[in-house]
């Protein structure tokens, strides 16, 4: 039987709706100033460092070039078999945590579904929920970025809505265990201060990032909390700190930016790109 894939929401409104004018969007993310600087590299190492990623969610104009530093990194490693991406509830239309067992669809084609990875992680409290995703931009976003550095690559969608820290551990072990023994890259999709001032945004989001960094989900959490830091992705990433926590990685920030960079405004949203990877990145 045939899946009809998940259409494209947010084609012509966080990204190009063309398929050449959206290659050509995101090519521009990796030259910009904010960007790496050069398109990725056609020559990839045969071996993979980098295990897991967070990267932004705004319409590519805005936060395109930070996140094009970590899509920059996975261009240059061996190429997972799967790439997770935990995403971000912003509609509250998830009951917890929402699987989609369906392809999905980019102006650049379709992107299948890894369905074995989506059989391990079905498991209280995440479920299949196809319609929880269907007006979320947080994973469709970060598809035309995979779709440019991977060949052919094969993903999953998962949406996790913002609940109690317990709650958020739990889905963790469920990714641990989900991917162990896969070769799956994991992405967090987060967006961080939300419509400060740049100054506040900076200093707010690098309280978050030290915790991202020092790997420990539930500084991240607690230190999100008490300073009131409007990261609208705090599920995904405690997720993923939390899946991760057993294994032996760094973490690298490799750049921060707000949305004040590209055009004039008084109060700003902030980016940021981290990499998680083994000894030797």
């Amino acid at each position: 039987m045939t899946v009809v894939p998940r259409p494209p929401a947010f084609a012509g409104q966080f990204y190009e709706a063309d398929g050449a004018a959206l290659a050509r969007q995101v090519e521009r993310c990796f030259l910009g100033r904010r960007g790496p600087g050069s398109l990725p590299s056609r020559h990839r190492s045969p071996t993979r460092t980098l295990v897991a990623g967070v990267v932004p969610h705004a319409g590519l104009e805005y936060s395109g070039e930070i996140a094009a530093h970590l899509y920059a990194r996975i261009a240059a490693e061996r190429a997972p078999s799967t790439v997770l991406v935990l995403g971000v509830d912003h509609y509250a239309r998830s009951q917890g945590a929402s699987l989609s067992a369906r392809p999905w669809r980019t102006p650049l084609g379709p992107v299948p579904v890894d369905l074995d990875l989506v059989r391990a992680l079905e498991q209280p409290p995440i479920e299949v929920d196809e319609a929880a995703h269907a007006a979320e931009h947080s994973i469709e976003v970060q598809l035309p970025f995979l779709d440019y550095v991977l060949p052919g690559p094969r993903f999953v969608a998962l949406e996790i809505a913002f609940g109690p820290l317990g709650f958020l551990e739990e889905v963790g072990a469920i990714v641990r265990q989900a991917i162990e023994g896969r070769d799956v890259l994991v992405l967090a999709s987060t967006d961080f201060s939300h419509f400060v001032p740049p100054e506040v945004a900076d200093r707010l989001d690098h309280l978050a990032l030290e915790a991202i960094v020092a790997r420990d989900a539930r500084r991240l959490y607690t230190t999100v909390a008490e300073h009131r830091i409007s990261m609208c992705g705090i599920a995904p990433t405690t997720v993923l700190l939390a899946a991760l926590a057993d294994q032996p990685l760094g973490a690298k920030l490799l750049r921060w930016g707000h949305s004040g960079e590209v055009a004039r405004m008084r109060d700003v949203v902030g980016y940021a790109a981290v990499a998680l990877e083994r000894a030797g990145g």
